[in-house]
């Protein structure tokens, strides 16, 4: 059944047809000046009250959705479906591994279907009917609509018989909160696991916080992040496995590093000139090792991800500082070091030592000019403040 289909359409799907028949509604709460309620009241005089409710969330849907879509001012969005929702530059990504017929399980919004179509024929699969009509309007929106068909049916009953799969399972309970544990998915593990065997191959996506070790054991997991967040981590399988176990990518450069976590282990050394932060991607995939052996730097502790080297390296995995003094971790101590150095601006750090940045950032007299980061660090073993200054990114030196 599509989409088109009379019989499966609700309330929402009646909205939604009519405000994409009301372009003007969209133009007139663009313009407005006033409060919202004075908005609200203007176009009650107009459409009908379930229709101005729609159009002003989706107004404001499309603005927050500019953080994650080229074209947002025009998607038809929803707020659960903008939230789960994949970044368009994490899709497009993910879309370069398939190719010919592909399902898009769990479709919501049509993110992940819209970048997939300009690749591929896409058949989207939800069991809202709504989720499957915003995807074949935001298939418009992105031009690729001729390449996807949508069905709106629970995907524990669809039959998959070619091609590949994306799924993206429901990882909000009904009251909006989430979940982390990938048996709490909609639909869970016991589905994907079972689901796996019967494809050609595809890509699962969950969330990068999720229990996934040793859940998929024949499967690549891949960690991606966009702008240093940590978006997702995607499961690959079947004939979309590339050669190692866990990858770790970081866009927008584009960039993938590869390994296994037990395969390499760094010495510890010393707080050297230059002190690293690895992406997190890079730290949620466990690849602190292998990346520290193929840019040639140390752990500072066994248990912390920071890493330093004599010589500095630039790559798009870590986030490069210059060690500027290093000293024991009280208050009394970093006070000191902040008025003798004139610093006006802070950036505070810390991974698994329990630090309040704030807390710490009220305590300090900021009344000179120069920049400066404080790292609260394990060096091994030890606690202490790591004062260190940002290099920035251009002029890369090393990398992978």
């Amino acid at each position: 059944m599509s989409t088109d289909s009379i019989s499966e359409e609700n309330d929402e799907c009646r909205v939604i047809r009519a405000l994409r028949n009301a372009p003007e509604i969209f133009e007139q709460i663009a313009k407005y000046q006033g409060s919202e309620l004075g908005l609200q009241v203007a176009l009650r005089r107009q459409f009908p009250d379930d229709m101005v409710r729609a159009a002003v969330s989706i107004h404001e849907l499309r603005r927050r959705a500019a953080a994650k879509f080229t074209r947002a001012d025009r998607l038809w969005l929803d707020r659960k479906g903008l939230e789960q929702a994949t970044s368009e530059a994490v899709s497009v990504y993910k879309a370069k591994r398939f190719e010919g017929a592909v399902w898009d399980l769990c479709c919501g919004i049509g993110g992940d279907a819209s970048a997939l179509a300009a690749r591929c024929q896409v058949t989207a699969v939800d069991l809202n009917p709504a989720a499957c009509l915003r995807t074949k309007l935001n298939a418009e929106v992105y031009d690729v609509a001729d390449r996807v068909e949508t069905i709106c049916q629970d995907v524990l009953h669809t039959p998959i018989s070619t091609g590949l799969v994306h799924i993206d399972p429901d990882r909000r309970t009904g009251s909006g909160g989430r979940v982390s544990r990938l048996e709490d998915y909609v639909p869970g593990l016991d589905f994907l696991n079972e689901l796996m065997p019967r494809c050609r191959g595809g890509a699962i996506k969950i969330s990068p916080a999720s229990n996934f070790g040793g859940k998929f054991p024949a499967a690549e997991v891949e960690l991606i992040s966009y702008h240093g967040e940590c978006k997702e981590a995607t499961i690959w399988f079947g004939e979309l496995v590339q050669e190692s176990p866990f990858r770790a990518t970081v866009l927008p450069a584009g960039e993938s590093i590869s390994g296994h976590p037990l395969q390499v282990a760094v010495p510890v050394m010393p707080l050297d000139r230059y002190l690293y932060d690895p992406d997190p991607a890079v730290v949620r995939a466990g690849l602190v090792d292998v990346l520290a052996e193929q840019l040639g730097l140390s752990r500072l502790d066994a248990a912390e991800e920071y890493l330093t080297s004599s010589h500095c390296v630039q790559s798009p995995f870590v986030q490069t500082f210059e060690t500027v003094a290093e000293m024991p971790n009280n208050d009394r101590e970093l006070k000191a070091w902040v008025r003798s150095a004139g610093i006006g601006q802070i950036e505070i750090k810390c991974r698994h030592l329990s630090v309040q940045a704030e807390t710490v950032r009220r305590k300090l007299s900021l009344t000179g000019t120069a920049p400066a980061v404080v790292v609260y660090a394990r060096l091994n073993g030890k606690a202490r403040i790591i004062a260190a200054r940002r290099i920035a990114s251009e002029g890369v030196v090393g990398s992978t």
